[in-house]
């Protein structure tokens, strides 16, 4: 299904952006995936991704500096030959502070990573993707859902989306779709690093499916708005929440 298509994946050795990795893969794509501290992890899925016959290659990024991105997409773009597909994945998330005790700092960086890298890399996108291209952002419910001490992740997140609507207005006309794909609630390190197991357990309550998400539960949906199946899907914000929103 994505064979002969070459993909970027921001923040792609755990979690959601593992299990994207390894799905892409599995439809034929060829992967560059970045990574930030965990060689071992990232070095894992290379491993399971070239044991089930796909290739994928790991690069090691520091999104929250300014020439990151950009240094990424080139290296990926010279690696990969051209550039059919961007999943814009990597995000930080601290744990819960609220407004009157959160550092500027803090604040800086999580927008560096999550909303500044995803701007950087679309608009290398924009200008070296290849038409019919493909290009998701990860966003997050807690744009629809906020709670307290999350404000600097829930404004990063709010921008993705911005940006997303923008640039599929702007990148419309060569056939290249770009949309927001904002999970809920989905077991991962980072939901589990941030949230005591008694929210964890109430979230799945409210769920109407009855239960946290699972990395391949959101990776489906991604291979779905990169694949052919998803060509008339633009400008969307697609929630895979199990029914939370």
């Amino acid at each position: 299904m994505l064979k002969g298509r070459n993909a970027v994946v921001t923040g792609g050795s755990r979690g959601i952006g593992r299990a994207v990795v390894e799905r892409l893969c599995r439809d034929g794509a060829h992967v560059v995936f970045t990574y930030s501290t965990r060689e071992d992890a990232a070095a894992e899925v290379v491993r399971a991704v070239e044991a089930d016959g796909g290739r994928a290659r790991a690069l090691r990024v520091d999104l929250s500096e300014p020439e990151g991105p950009e240094q990424l997409m080139e290296a990926a773009e010279a690696h990969l030959g051209g550039l059919d597909i961007l999943v814009n994945n990597a995000a930080l998330a601290l744990a819960p502070t609220p407004l009157a005790e959160t550092d500027v700092a803090v604040f800086d960086k999580v927008m560096a990573v999550n909303a500044r890298s995803v701007f950087l890399t679309t608009r290398y996108a924009a200008r070296r993707m290849r038409d019919g291209g493909r290009i998701v952002n990860v966003s997050s419910l807690n744009t629809v859902r906020p709670a307290p001490g999350i404000g600097p992740y829930a404004a990063s997140k709010g921008a993705v989306e911005q940006l997303t609507a923008v640039a599929a207005l702007e990148l419309g006309p060569r056939g290249i779709t770009v949309n927001t794909l904002s999970p809920g609630a989905t077991d991962t390190e980072m939901l589990r690093g941030t949230n005591p197991p008694q929210a964890l357990d109430a979230v799945a309550g409210m769920t109407p499916l009855g239960r946290l998400g699972q990395p391949s539960d959101v990776a489906d949906v991604i291979a779905f708005l990169v694949g052919p199946d998803g060509r008339w899907i633009t400008g969307q914000n697609l929630r895979a929440t199990g029914g939370l929103a």
